[in-house]
């Protein structure tokens, strides 16, 4: 892996994150917006970690703690630096967080048709559990 920084995501990248989201990551959600992110960012600045080379963005993780539960969310590697340890790199970090956090498990959101992600995540040891759906409703004003 040629080197690469992790480090947290700042207000001012917000348009560079929504566009490599939009290049490299799977699906949309509904805060994928410059409200959605920077509302994250300015909750918790240190939860969006961000892989960068050479200056560039070339993955991400959001890396939510609530006090309670540790959620991963955004792992996104660029297609072109894909199966270089990127996301290995950046859940590292992000288990390391959690870990100062007092965190004791983390879970992650994969589409159920993104086999490839499906595979990542299984590669770093996570497993879905069955027993759960994920069930939702949009806020007033979404």
């Amino acid at each position: 892996m040629a080197h690469i920084k992790i480090r947290t995501a700042s207000i001012t990248e917000v348009p560079a994150l929504l566009a490599f989201w939009a290049r490299s990551a799977e699906g949309t959600s509904i805060t994928d917006d410059p409200d959605g992110v920077t509302h994250l960012l300015v909750r918790d600045p240190e939860a969006l970690l961000v892989a960068e080379q050479d200056g560039a963005i070339v993955g991400t993780v959001i890396a939510g703690h609530d006090g309670w539960r540790c959620h991963l969310y955004r792992l996104a590697v660029a297609p072109d630096q894909r199966r270089q340890g990127i996301a290995a790199a950046l859940l590292d970090a992000a288990h390391e967080r959690f870990v100062t956090l007092g965190g004791r498990r983390a879970d992650a959101m994969i589409l159920d048709h993104n086999e490839l992600g499906q595979h990542a995540w299984r590669a770093a040891g996570y497993h879905p559990e069955e027993q759960w759906t994920r069930w939702v409703r949009p806020l007033p004003g979404s």
